[in-house]
């Protein structure tokens, strides 16, 4: 995927007023010594009221004659000003359960079909910055269905998003190799390849 004409071309200030997204926010907290004080936050505006996290990744992998294979994509994202390497994830809707909205993004942004079976425990992104979380759902793909056979996005006007697949064997050295050429690698994307390599060194 070349970024093509994407690039960050100016930063400034955000005032709460036109912040869609998220919000700043301030937190007066006593420490473990019952000290006073302050710590500076940052919160999305768009979890579902009632709701308990924010979006789901999705852990969906391809079995093929030649081995398993883990759906990525590459996605250019603004604040870092590069082109990361995810998985599929997204937001998750009013009145919608993790399990379908992971269904729903896998669909919408892969084109592939699939099948919910297994929830993590919630878990947050970056806690020392953000209340931000999710669960990571994996999906199961019926690959033999006609629909998974030439799958197309159905994206959003303003999303770029490039499918691909790795295969699991090979999982870490394609990140070295990516982020060598060039590419972010999202943290979700790199503990799953860092979990498999840690389960060959210690052959769990």
């Amino acid at each position: 995927m070349s970024d093509g004409k994407a690039r960050v071309t100016a930063t400034g200030p955000l005032s709460d007023s036109e912040a869609r997204w998220i919000k700043l926010v301030k937190i007066d907290y006593n420490d473990q010594t019952g000290k006073a004080r302050t710590w500076e936050s940052a919160e999305r505006r768009t979890r579902p009221k009632g709701g308990e996290i924010d979006g789901v990744g999705i852990v969906a992998v391809l079995e093929k004659p030649t081995g398993p294979e883990i759906i990525l994509q590459k996605q250019y994202r603004p604040p870092i000003d590069q082109i990361t390497i995810e998985v599929p994830a997204g937001l998750v809707d009013e009145g919608e359960t993790a399990e379908e909205a992971a269904v729903r993004e896998l669909r919408e942004e892969t084109g592939y079909v699939g099948v919910a079976s297994e929830t993590t425990p919630i878990m947050f992104n970056d806690p020392g910055f953000c209340n931000t979380n999710l669960r990571m759902i994996h999906v199961t793909i019926d690959a033999t269905l006609p629909e998974n056979k030439n799958p197309k996005a159905q994206l959003e006007e303003g999303e770029f998003i490039e499918v691909f697949t790795v295969p699991l064997t090979k999982f870490w050295d394609e990140l070295v190799r990516l982020e060598k050429e060039g590419y972010a690698i999202d943290a979700r994307v790199g503990t799953i390849a860092e979990g498999i390599e840690l389960a060959k060194k210690f052959k769990l």
